[in-house]
């Protein structure tokens, strides 16, 4: 790939191919739609990889060539453009504290998913989603050239050690249509993603302005301190100088100009306090911590009016982020803890996505402050509230997808998009679930609960095949040749990693007792392990399970009579339809269909040296109760249009930003060049929609699939 740095390739080749390009990551979204360079022409290396990653409901997405799908990728890498960002912030409203940190999830494990629920009510997320902080400051990313590493492997060699939908369990199809093919995200915007509020309304971004409030300070004071004054005010309030004040000559002294300075402090550095001092006939600000390093982690109760609700509500769209990274973004920049924030569902990375969000006791005014300062992010409708968001309220998440280039007759796209609003697709869990590597998330969960922790740590520290960053294939050949954690950590720039933090634990614990060295990882990101495990059963007992029956209730299956599962038993199994069955995930607080797939659970879970009757773990976080899902879902809301249009380059809909910038939407021609298919569905909260493009077109999702059939555009 002549022209193109090895970081780059390496960099696009792990993540599988982020939506922006770099030339695109440090333009303005309003620039960011325009024509696109011939080395991403239909067919390209870029256009493959570009189209390889997305996941939703917590957003899916595939790159989609018939007779192979590429899978998302829940990957997160720290962006190398935070340091051109930099170079903005000089004239925004405050200065990035060095490079913006992020959460990174465990290396070859595509974790920010949260994990579902043990309960019985389907789709909620687990309530205890926390941000995990640090115990020591690092940093999170490389540069670009410390990205630079060798490349041992081609993308499709690395690839070839991944899973296939058939490792997972995923083998059936419900509709009789041929399929077709089409490539989604083509271009960055073919893919968007709005959350479905509580309400059941469809968030979008579509008003910028701030509600007006008289207890908001003016807007000069986001530009009457100095970009110098920003940054000792910012040592002082993160204690990172020895100083207990910082003093503010006060030019052209009068009270309005004193006001503003004091105002300003409180609002962009929330734990400090100022007061007037008078120093040789000149006025002097003085900034000073009130209450200790607390007085950080908490807003300022006092500054905020009491008639005002104690919740800023405000609607977030945002480009190649997802929410717990744009979270942290967010809170860097307002100089807060990102606990204070809320929100009722997670959103993956590579998207363009709209949901809501709530933060305590931080201004709307403060808040759209950030659309001058921050690049891939809008922040707007703004109200305050009384209460927080809480996570699993949210009703669903809409789609809108385009698939270009197809070679579907419209009749075959008739038959295919019918057939999906009809009857659905087979609720899955898709392939980003189980990780793209050659150690899938479920046989770490398989060795959890089988209590197994050697095998544990085997797994996650041991070398293996496929796309990792080179630092990480350091780090394994280290722990191998040593079996030394401390030696294996120096490998790891990166420490946030769940090999750097298992490494650390290990340092800490002691290799006698791994279950404290494993402690270490978030509680999410563990759990996602056994969760991952419970998925992988589910989708080989639904093949079973269709397979066996076909799409139609019969004795012995399961149904919701609201939370509770119940028998379908022969006298009223004409009063279900295949929509209303449910399949258990496996657990100490669920039962088992009465009939062949009943058996077809134990033989499983046996094989796997696991006790259907006992799945209790002498740890408590690994004890599943299991839950309900079920087998089948219909969309909601789904319509389609296929369009003709000659230019590669142009969007074919606009997003709330193009309509926010006025922008006219896209005229079709009649006949056209290319042919593609626009199509709008909504989804239940823990559904796939890879799952659904895959009922569309006929095929797997699979990386491996995806890569083996078309090496050739690697090349």
């Amino acid at each position: 790939m002549p022209g193109r740095p090895r970081s780059w390739f390496f960099r696009v080749a792990l993540v599988a191919a982020a939506f922006l390009r770099p030339e695109q990551r440090a333009r303005p979204l309003a620039a960011r739609h325009g024509p696109r360079p011939r080395s991403q022409a239909p067919g390209s290396l870029k256009c493959f990889l570009g189209a390889l990653n997305m996941e939703m409901t917590e957003v899916t997405g595939v790159s989609l060539k018939r007779g192979s799908v590429a899978v998302e990728d829940n990957d997160r890498v720290a962006p190398a453009e935070e340091a051109k960002r930099q170079k903005i912030l000089d004239h925004c409203l405050t200065k990035s504290p060095s490079e913006l940190e992020h959460v990174s999830p465990p290396s070859g494990v595509n974790v920010p998913e949260p994990p579902e629920a043990v309960s019985a009510r389907e789709g909620t997320k687990n309530s205890d989603v926390q941000l995990e902080e640090e115990e020591e400051e690092e940093e999170d990313g490389l540069s670009e050239e410390g990205e630079e590493e060798e490349e041992a492997e081609s993308f499709a060699d690395m690839m070839k050690h991944g899973l296939t939908e058939l490792d997972v369990g995923i083998t059936k199809f419900v509709s009789s249509h041929q399929g077709f093919s089409g490539i989604l995200k083509e271009r960055y915007s073919d893919f968007v993603v709005h959350e479905i509020g509580k309400d059941g309304r469809i968030s979008h971004l579509d008003d910028l302005s701030v509600p007006v409030d008289e207890e908001d300070p003016s807007e000069d004071v986001f530009t009457v301190l100095t970009a110098e004054e920003k940054q000792r005010l910012e040592e002082l309030q993160l204690f990172k100088n020895k100083e207990t004040s910082v003093a503010i000559e006060v030019i052209e002294d009068t009270k309005e100009k004193r006001t503003i300075i004091h105002q300003a402090i409180k609002s962009l550095f929330p734990g400090l306090e100022t007061k007037t001092e008078d120093r040789e006939g000149k006025k002097y600000i003085v900034a000073y911590h009130a209450a200790g390093k607390k007085a950080l982690a908490n807003p300022r109760k006092h500054s905020w009016p009491k008639s005002r609700g104690s919740y800023c509500h405000f609607v977030l769209y945002k480009e190649n982020k997802d929410t717990m990274d744009a979270i942290n973004v967010l809170s860097k920049y307002l100089r807060v803890k990102p606990n204070i924030f809320s929100y009722m569902g997670t959103k993956d990375k590579r998207a363009i996505t709209v949901q809501e969000i709530a933060v305590l006791k931080i201004t709307a005014q403060r808040l759209a402050h950030l659309n001058k300062c921050l690049m891939n992010f809008k922040l707007g409708n703004f109200s305050y509230q009384k209460n927080p968001l809480k996570l699993g309220e949210l009703q669903g998440n809409h789609f809108t997808v385009v698939l270009r280039n197809i070679t579907g007759t419209d009749e075959q796209v008739q038959q295919a998009m019918n057939s999906l609003k009809e009857i659905g697709f087979i609720n899955y869990y898709g392939m980003q679930r189980f990780g793209t590597t050659a150690v899938p998330t479920y046989q770490v969960g398989r060795a959890i609960l089988q209590n197994s922790w050697t095998e544990v740590m085997d797994l996650i520290l041991k070398p293996r095949s496929g796309a990792e960053k080179g630092y990480l294939v350091k780090c394994r050949e280290e722990w191998a040749k040593t079996k030394d954690p401390a030696a294996a950590l120096r490998k790891l720039p990166v420490k946030r990693c769940v090999e750097g933090q298992l490494l650390r634990g290990l340092s800490k614990y002691g290799m006698k007792n791994i279950v404290s060295a494993f402690g270490i990882i978030p509680r999410n990101n563990r759990l996602m392990y056994i969760h991952s495990y419970q998925s992988y059963v589910w989708n080989n007992m639904v093949s079973k399970r269709i397979e066996e029956y076909g799409l139609r209730p019969v004795p012995g299956d399961l149904v919701l009579k609201g939370a509770t599962a119940t028998y379908v038993d022969e006298e009223d199994v004409n009063n279900y339809s295949i929509h209303d069955v449910v399949m258990p995930l496996p657990g100490f607080d669920v039962i088992y269909p009465k009939h062949k797939i009943s058996e077809a659970y134990r033989e499983m879970l046996t094989a796997d040296n696991l006790d259907i009757d006992n799945m209790r773990h002498k740890i408590r976080d690994y004890s599943l109760s299991g839950a309900y899902r079920k087998i089948i879902i219909r969309p909601q809301n789904v319509s389609w249009e296929v369009v003709a249009y000659d230019d590669p380059k142009i969007p074919l809909f606009n997003t709330d930003v193009d309509n926010l910038e006025g922008k006219p939407p896209p005229v079709f021609a009649s006949e056209g060049k290319y042919r593609a298919l626009k199509m709008d569905f909504s989804l239940p909260p823990s559904t796939y929609a890879t799952m659904a493009i895959r009922e569309v077109l006929k095929m797997d999702t699979s990386i491996k699939n995806q890569t083996q059939l078309n090496t050739t555009w690697l090349r």
